[in-house]
């Protein structure tokens, strides 16, 4: 690899920018390429380029089929930054879903000013994050490997980031509350410059409707969401919540 090369992709692992190299495995010819700009002496032809950016978003290296790259062999490798997730509120559920988190490889942090909620000792090793949410979210600078879900069924705190998280590029933006709650929340965001797309964008009531109901349920519900989402799964039900949460 040339040093050019190499330095750019140091760079973008520090950035945590997603790249993926490609390489000629015949004549060690690379290219080096993101969602939008490509360095090195590889040219690749457009249908080669559009799969490799499709291997960069479905996080998949490997060999490009013969299909797309004929008698060529080019081996795509995939640099993605961890996966993350920002929970707003340091409540019941968020205990229950950070490790899930955790276990499917994100790198959580809990964003909650409530010194009484937001502790060490209810979620040891967690990053925690004591600011007002929208600070929380310039902090944290969520993009499109990062999923962001609110949980406090508190406007004061979910709404702004939510504001931010619709913003940004995250993959994933989920907020707990029954289909009446989040009619409300859409009326209230409606008036922070959100368009419909925009709004669109929220997964309300979070979670897969699966009849979900404790804690521990309603993070699987968020967690299988999520997943569906960062794979570009086809649309499933939302959550249905229990009719105490309405």
């Amino acid at each position: 690899m040339r040093q050019a090369l190499l330095d750019r992709l140091l760079a973008a692992r520090d950035a945590k920018q997603p790249v993926v190299l490609a390489t000629d495995l015949k004549d060690g010819q690379q290219l080096l390429l993101d969602l939008e700009r490509q360095q090195g002496d590889l040219e690749l032809s457009d249908r080669e380029l559009e799969a490799a950016r499709t291997a960069l978003r479905d996080d998949v290296s490997g060999r490009l089929p013969p299909e797309v790259a004929g008698d060529r062999q080019i081996f795509l490798q995939v640099f993605n930054p961890p996966l993350r997730l920002i929970v707003v509120g340091a409540v019941h559920i968020s205990q229950a879903l950070v490790p899930m988190a955790q276990i499917l490889g994100y790198d959580v942090a809990i964003v909650d000013p409530r010194p009484a909620f937001a502790t060490e000792q209810r979620f040891p090793g967690v990053r925690l994050v004591d600011e007002w949410p929208d600070d929380a979210m310039a902090l944290l600078k969520p993009d499109r490997r990062t999923a962001v879900v609110t949980l406090t069924h508190d406007p004061k705190l979910d709404d702004p980031a939510l504001s931010e998280a619709l913003r940004s590029d995250s993959f994933y933006i989920g907020a707990l509350g029954s289909t009446r709650t989040h009619a409300k929340r859409l009326e209230r965001l409606r008036t922070a410059s959100l368009s419909e797309a925009d709004l669109g964008r929220i997964q309300g009531p979070a979670g897969l409707a699966i009849g979900a109901k404790s804690p521990a349920e309603i993070a699987l519900s968020v967690c299988a969401q999520m997943t569906a989402a960062l794979r570009a799964a086809p649309p499933l039900v939302k959550a249905q919540q229990p009719a105490a949460a309405q």
